[in-house]
């Protein structure tokens, strides 16, 4: 009888099991076909930017503190900015302080005196075809061309309205 039970208890959890799997695999294949298909693909999270008032203070922060590795200061002046970025592993962090008066930094940290995420970054395979195809689709783009970003590589963003509050960089992988 105690085997019995134990057979039956068996097989219901393999019942159960195959039924999990079954909607699984149903529910990606509906996730797959709500995706739009492009001539370029979205990629991984490039990097979080993070805009810091005090750009040696957030440093040592994540250095010293946090034992995080972290790259030299790097000034680009075509962005208005001087960046570093922390290595997490998986994904890099960016801190953002403003190079001149007219760094689009100096208005962020205006309005957000601690500082604040700033942007986003995820990786593209064609920044090119990305911009015709959201062009095309409404979304705003916050330049005409591409430019060279922190890493050499081509970035855009895109307008924040259009990306639910976020402001969003392209970058070429």
């Amino acid at each position: 009888m105690a085997a019995s039970i134990v057979r039956v208890a068996g097989l219901l959890c393999r019942v159960h099991g195959a039924i999990q799997a079954r909607r699984t695999v149903v529910s990606s294949q509906r996730l797959a076909q709500n995706i739009p298909s492009t001539l370029w693909n979205l990629g991984r999270l490039n990097h979080v930017a993070i805009a810091v008032p005090d750009l040696e203070k957030a440093r040592s922060l994540y250095q010293n503190v946090l034992g995080a590795r972290v790259s030299e200061t790097v000034p680009l002046p075509e962005h208005g900015v001087y960046t570093v970025f922390v290595e997490l592993g998986n994904t890099k962090l960016e801190l953002l302080y403003p190079l001149g008066q007219n760094s689009p930094i100096s208005g962020f940290l205006q309005k957000n005196k601690a500082g604040g995420m700033h942007h986003i970054c995820i990786e593209v395979d064609d920044i090119k075809g990305a911009m015709a195809d959201l062009k095309e689709k409404k979304i705003r783009i916050l330049s005409e061309e591409a430019k060279i970003g922190a890493h050499g590589k081509l970035v855009v963003f895109l307008h924040p309205k259009d990306c639910d509050g976020v402001l969003v960089e392209l970058e070429e992988a």
